[in-house]
């Protein structure tokens, strides 16, 4: 389990666990642009109460950071569960291995693993996650029942471990508690490997309903639903139907695979994103995880909704996915957030770097996601913003970055790693996603606690 330093900073005498506090950075990323000499200063609830920049002597009591400072990320989509399983498919003993020989391994997983184990194996994650530069995690939570398929004593076993984990771990957590109830189009039933899976409109909105009256520090929740293939297409509309008043996020994977789109056309004329934008009252609490096969239409669509996308470039690229049509996206102005989903890396950086590679390697060109012509020439400064604001959205959050009322969720870049030694502000980010090859943060912080990877 990855070592770490928690350190509450000036006491704990307001509701949120500490002292208000005032911080000083030379350099922070404000207003989506790097400022100078900017004050921050925290309230009890682990909030920003103000941020100013240009204050060239901060009062005496200020702390000064050691480096520039960042707002963190959401990481939108996540199965803990699966952390236990990367690096355990990388081989093939057969002639043919994809996405659904992946599954069914993976399904191995799934079968065994105990609330205990849950915790544990997520507590690691999520400290990963937290080093790697994310401070919120979207959990889109379908593992609920005993291996047999039966229900804990306590329903909400599998979903409390991984609340406890992420209080121990240090990060703020958004559980999806997944509708899930047929195998595919033409399965009205569950697999018997999907048997922990099983649940109903009820069960799901009853399970959203319980996590929240926790009130567990740093955990909410909203709602998913797997796919269309493992739900009816009426539960979907009774699902959404029972959420029309909740703030709360809905998520979805769609379109991840050609075969999805295929089995969506034969079952119901339609492909999943051009059925889902017809039958379904999408906004903007709505995340399509994956998209990585939509047409131009689709495309807009989505946008006409004011839903987002969460891509998972590592992820999409390890299951042997797709290319997310991240040009088309972006122009349309569709809400980005990203995501690790099944944890073979950990760390935004490394998720923006192939996102980007991956369209150069196909349209063999560079810098395809800055946009100049907006005043956007750095690749890597446009996808951080985008997955800034799409990530809050994703987890459910009004605010997000360095702005009063947000969470002080924030990363103090290690401007000492050779990587990023010398280089010039306005290129620190530009090196952090595409030349340093580990996470270069001295400090991450989470609603005003500060924790040293």
């Amino acid at each position: 389990m990855t070592s770490v330093t928690h350190t509450p900073l000036q006491g704990a005498t307001g509701p949120g666990g500490h002292t208000p506090q005032r911080l000083h950075a030379a350099h922070a990323w404000v207003e989506g642009r790097w400022q100078a000499e900017v004050l921050l200063e925290t309230t009890p609830d682990g909030s920003w109460g103000a941020v100013t920049p240009g204050v060239k002597t901060p009062p005496a009591d200020a702390q000064r950071l050691p480096g520039p400072v960042l707002p963190g990320l959401v990481n939108a989509h996540s199965h803990a569960f699966q952390r236990a399983f990367a690096g355990l498919a990388e081989r093939r003993e057969g002639t043919h291995d994809d996405f659904w020989s992946w599954r069914d391994r993976m399904y191995g997983v799934a079968l065994r693993i105990t609330p205990d184990e849950l915790q544990a194996v997520a507590t690691t994650l999520y400290r990963e996650m937290r080093a790697g530069g994310y401070t919120h995690v979207c959990e889109f939570h379908y593992l609920h029942h005993a291996p047999d398929g039966t229900p804990y004593p306590d329903r909400g076993a599998m979903a409390r471990a991984l609340a406890r984990a992420a209080q121990q771990a240090g990060i703020g957590l958004t559980l999806l508690p997944v509708l899930y109830e047929r195998a595919g189009f033409t399965q009205p039933q569950l697999r018997a490997d999907q048997r922990r899976f099983a649940t109903t409109v009820d069960q799901v909105i009853s399970m959203r309903d319980e996590i929240r009256s926790w009130r567990m520090s740093g955990v909410d929740a909203g709602v998913a639903v797997h796919s269309l293939r493992a739900a009816r297409g009426e539960s979907i509309a009774a699902l959404a139907q029972r959420c029309a008043d909740d703030p709360g996020p809905v998520h979805v994977h769609i379109a991840e695979q050609t075969g999805e789109v295929e089995d969506c056309l034969a079952a119901t004329g339609q492909r999943p994103i051009e059925w889902l934008c017809a039958n379904v009252p999408l906004d903007a609490r709505w995340h399509l995880v994956h998209a990585t096969h939509a047409t131009p239409a689709e495309i807009e669509a989505v946008a006409r909704t004011g839903a987002g996308v969460v891509v998972c470039p590592t992820t999409e690229a390890n299951l042997g996915d797709g290319l997310f049509d991240l040009p088309r996206w972006l122009a349309a102005g569709v809400p980005l957030s990203i995501g690790s989903d099944s944890h073979v890396s950990r760390q935004w950086p490394r998720e923006l770097q192939l996102l980007e590679y991956g369209q150069r390697l196909v349209q063999r060109r560079r810098n395809v996601a800055a946009a100049p012509e907006s005043g956007e020439p750095s690749t890597a400064q446009r996808l951080f913003q985008a997955m800034l604001q799409g990530g809050a959205a994703a987890a459910g959050r009004r605010k997000v970055g360095l702005v009063p009322g947000a969470l002080a969720d924030f990363l103090v870049m290690d401007t000492t790693v050779d990587a990023l030694a010398g280089v010039p502000r306005e290129n620190l980010l530009d090196a952090l996603v595409f030349a340093t090859d580990v996470p270069a943060f001295a400090q991450t912080w989470v609603s005003g606690v500060r924790y040293t990877p």
